[in-house]
């Protein structure tokens, strides 16, 4: 899929986050794991792509929902403001 500019800003945005799951971005941009791992590859700088990838993989991320604490049931913290192009945010 082609992406303006705005969009591939939310989803690296998205990406960078610890408590926004894969899943919530396969949700929002039907964009699947191994499809972020490229665009974030491909749109950032290869140490930052190193850094997020290492964050990722480190256990401080729960990009998993499988991985992730079951009583954390949302996307965003609940002190985050509402974004107004975030659909999941108007659920």
């Amino acid at each position: 899929m082609n992406y303006n500019p705005e969009q591939i800003d939310r989803i690296i945005e998205m990406s960078w986050e610890d408590r926004t799951p894969y899943e919530a971005i396969f949700f929002q941009f039907k964009l699947a794991e191994r499809e972020v791992i490229k665009l974030m590859r491909a749109n950032l700088k290869p140490s930052s792509f190193k850094r997020w990838r290492k964050r990722v993989n480190s256990g401080v991320s729960q990009k998993h929902l499988k991985k992730r604490n079951p009583e954390i049931n949302r996307f965003k913290c609940s002190r985050q403001k509402l974004i107004t192009n975030n659909k999941i945010s108007k659920r």
